[in-house]
């Protein structure tokens, strides 16, 4: 997903013996009684971290989806996304590292803080148009923040839970933070419905909203002073160095080089972004109809997230079909929103976009339909992508370097294709872009599939 999104690839950053410290903890303690044993319930505190994720990274969803951050003229949000994504791109090598000298609990709030800096940068563009270098960078900031924001994230996510409890407390953590785009949209639709341009009163209510969301890690319990339901203590995992990191990615190169091939799924899975907010959405559409199409956007990766899943989890099916499946449903998912959204876009230019079209006219209805597969498309392409890594590997270290072999790409591909937007690349050209990547990405995985993905993984398969 986007620098929100990033979301699964910082609890996948971890190696194999962080993982054992943070699981193994075998001495059992008593359970906490009264308000401590509420406040130090891991539940509880996973609720705590997802409401950091829904105020900060969910809110931020909100706000891209609508299109050029809610502006009319998308240059700078494009530019400030640049900045995010190639600062994002490096800054997440280092950030465990901060981790391990900060804790968890200041690492978070450090990350969250950026958040709240890149909407008030909004809210000074709002109202001082010439403040567009402020918001770049912000994003600029932001991306970093952001890594430091998703390491702690998962450093946490992968110590609080038991091993049969790690199912639920993901669903939980996800559930609230995809629930920040969502109320977002519907803060934003409910506050512009009558507007013409996003108001400043929407960008200080995400930013009160994103303020809050910082200060939520000081409320957090100590790591250290957990219990596990099981009567074990936590250990937060040390995350590795950034040059463990690096020989770490070298290593699973030569010893998996299958990976390689989905190198181009990886490259595209934030590309369509650009299209798809800013190009379609923040384009053709009054501020009102993008709330709209943001609010369903939001939705409908919930269905597509499930769908997929489901698909993708069938006990009955063997892990085989179910690859090919997966493949296939996107395959065709690709070329039904891809022709869809052709006879769409031949149809304007950057030059001959003028007359927005509102909720209430006709050609709406089909073109929000269409947002909505976009939104199942993405879903299901973040979800297929990282059960095709998790298909190859059971080794907490490789699927670890696999995780950065995806943010690496994915964010050094939104930075570029985000840059293309604000230098006002043709529309055209950003979609053909779009769907060729698309494309290149399911054909290069192809042969991955049928090479890598086994009924079982074997030992022999885990070279790392």
């Amino acid at each position: 997903m986007s620098a929100s999104g990033t979301s699964a690839q910082g609890s996948g950053r971890l190696s194999s013996s962080d993982g054992a410290s943070a699981i193994h903890s075998l001495d059992t303690h008593p359970q906490y009684r009264g308000f401590k044993g509420v406040y130090y319930n891991p539940v509880v505190q996973v609720y705590f971290l997802g409401f950091v994720c829904f105020m900060g990274p969910g809110l931020f969803n909100a706000l891209t989806g609508l299109g050029g951050g809610g502006q009319l003229n998308a240059t700078t949000n494009s530019n400030a996304n640049s900045a995010l994504y190639a600062t994002f791109a490096v800054a997440a090598f280092f950030a465990g590292s901060i981790n391990n000298v900060l804790g968890s609990r200041l690492t978070l709030l450090l990350g969250s803080t950026g958040y709240a800096l890149y909407i008030g940068s909004y809210l000074a563009y709002n109202i001082h148009p010439n403040a567009g270098g402020f918001v770049i960078a912000a994003g600029a900031i932001l991306g970093i923040c952001a890594g430091l924001l998703w390491t702690a994230q998962g450093s946490l996510m992968l110590a609080y839970p038991t091993e049969d409890q790690k199912g639920k407390f993901i669903g939980i953590f996800w559930s609230i933070f995809n629930l920040g785009g969502v109320v977002g949209a519907a803060v934003s639709l409910g506050n512009n419905y009558d507007n013409t341009v996003l108001s400043n009163g929407t960008y200080i209510g995400f930013l009160v909203l994103t303020g809050i969301g910082v200060l939520i890690p000081l409320l957090m319990a100590d790591p250290r002073k957990m219990i596990r339901s099981d009567g074990t203590r936590v250990i937060t995992p040390r995350h590795p160095s950034w040059r463990t990191e690096f020989y770490g990615l070298w290593i699973t190169l030569r010893t998996d080089p299958w990976i390689v091939l989905l190198f181009p799924m990886f490259f595209a899975s934030n590309w369509f972004y650009t299209w798809q907010f800013n190009d379609y959405n923040g384009a053709l559409f009054t501020i009102r109809a993008r709330a709209l199409n943001n609010l369903v956007y939001w939705l409908s990766q919930i269905l597509g997230s499930v769908s997929i899943g489901f698909l993708l989890d069938q006990r009955g099916l063997s892990r085989r079909f179910r690859a090919f499946s997966g493949w296939l449903v996107l395959f065709t998912m690709v070329f039904v929103v891809h022709i869809w959204s052709y006879f769409y876009q031949r149809d304007y230019t950057r030059d001959t976009v003028d007359n927005k079209i509102d909720i209430h006219e006709r050609p709406y209805v089909s073109r929000l339909w269409l947002y909505i597969f976009c939104g199942l498309l993405d879903a299901m392409w973040q979800t297929t992508a990282y059960w095709f890594m998790g298909a190859m590997s059971n080794d907490p270290a490789k699927l670890a370097n696999f995780s950065g072999f995806y943010k690496s790409l994915q964010s050094a591909g939104a930075a570029g294709i985000w840059r293309a937007d604000a230098v006002k690349l043709p529309y055209m050209n950003i979609f053909i872009s779009t769907w060729v990547l698309l494309v290149a990405g399911l054909v290069f995985a192809l042969p991955m599939i049928h090479m890598r993905v086994k009924e079982t993984t074997e030992e022999s398969d885990e070279t790392l």
